[in-house]
């Protein structure tokens, strides 16, 4: 295979670093273009000096310094887009942001793809389907949106939802476009701050042995997924072709998640027993029972089945495996 000039936006984050690290594995001439309001530079650390890479600092709305970064990368082959306004707490404090920035970046990095006629990977979410009513999801089912007095979760979405539009717009304008939706990754970077995400919350609570708080009582499941699954199934999104059966992969959007369903309470539940049977010698945190978020998912349960017929997808490591993985990292 052909080494090509990737420039991946977010390249800095949770997913875009171990998503860079895995192109550079493999040969190819990568730019991580990141603002760093999530991400960090330590996620990068141990590629900064390789010689297929750069990381540039910028905006992703920002069209001349893309294509600053394009001149630096000399020239676009595909463009990774994962950069974007991530984090529950962000979706209700930081509304106007998580639009401007979601949707407005992906207009630009479009433009910038159209432009170099490059290959273009989105970054979407299940949460593009909004309240999510038919389970699994897939693709045709109804992406529904609960009226926005009621609160303001959907921007996260909408956005999300706005931007498979506008991608789709380019596949009819001939543009190489492919879409792929992570469930839930999760790995030794995700943030465990307010702003982070549940598994890193979690660890981050028993690590400082302060209070987890289990929202609306945790019967909400989630698809937890490793986090070198989803870099796998973004890789391939992007770099093949074609399809395993010889079609064509432009318009597609591809499910990337662990079909093993687990309620916030078992996940809980899970994680104490792990690290109580590591050498973990302190007690477990106190769990507090909150109201939670309105608008929170009942159940986000993928169906990959698109995914493991046109790119060989499937999920490796289930979630035990995944958190003992995490928790020797982080301990």
């Amino acid at each position: 295979m052909s080494s090509r000039r990737i420039l991946v936006t977010g390249g800095a984050g949770f997913i875009g670093s171990s998503l860079c690290e895995r192109l550079v594995e493999d040969g190819h001439f990568v730019l991580a273009y990141d603002s760093l309001f999530r991400g960090t530079e330590s996620n990068i650390q141990s590629i900064r000096d390789h010689r297929n890479f750069q990381f540039m600092l910028g905006d992703v709305r920002d069209i001349d310094r893309l294509d600053d970064a394009v001149e630096a990368l000399g020239g676009v082959d595909i463009v990774y887009h994962l950069a974007a306004v991530n984090g529950t707490k962000w979706f209700h404090e930081a509304a106007h942001s998580v639009i401007d920035v979601n949707i407005n970046g992906t207009l630009r990095t479009l433009e910038l793809a159209m432009a170099h006629e490059a290959r273009y990977v989105l970054a979407s979410s299940p949460e593009a389907f909004g309240e999510a009513k038919q389970q699994p999801i897939q693709n045709g089912n109804e992406m529904t949106f609960t009226d926005p007095s009621l609160h303001q979760r959907h921007s996260y979405g909408a956005s999300k939802y706005l931007d498979e539009i506008a991608c789709q717009h380019a596949v009819r304008e001939g543009l190489d476009v492919r879409i792929v939706r992570p469930f839930n990754a999760y790995g030794p970077r995700l943030l465990g701050d307010e702003y982070g995400q549940v598994v890193a919350m979690f660890f981050n609570a028993i690590l400082n042995n302060q209070p987890i708080e289990i929202h609306n009582g945790g019967e909400q499941t989630r698809s937890f997924t490793w986090i070198a699954d989803i870099v796998d199934g973004f890789y391939r999104a992007g770099i093949m072709d074609m399809s395993l059966d010889g079609s064509s992969l432009s318009g597609t959007a591809l499910n990337i998640g662990s079909t093993e369903e687990v309620s916030i309470l078992a996940l809980q539940e899970q994680m104490f027993s792990l690290v109580k049977a590591s050498s973990w010698a302190r007690p477990m945190p106190e769990v507090r029972y909150t109201e939670g978020y309105h608008g929170d998912a009942k159940r986000r349960l993928p169906d990959c089945s698109i995914s493991e017929n046109l790119i060989g997808w499937k999920p490796q490591t289930n979630l035990i495996q995944g958190l003992s993985a995490m928790w020797n990292q982080l301990s």
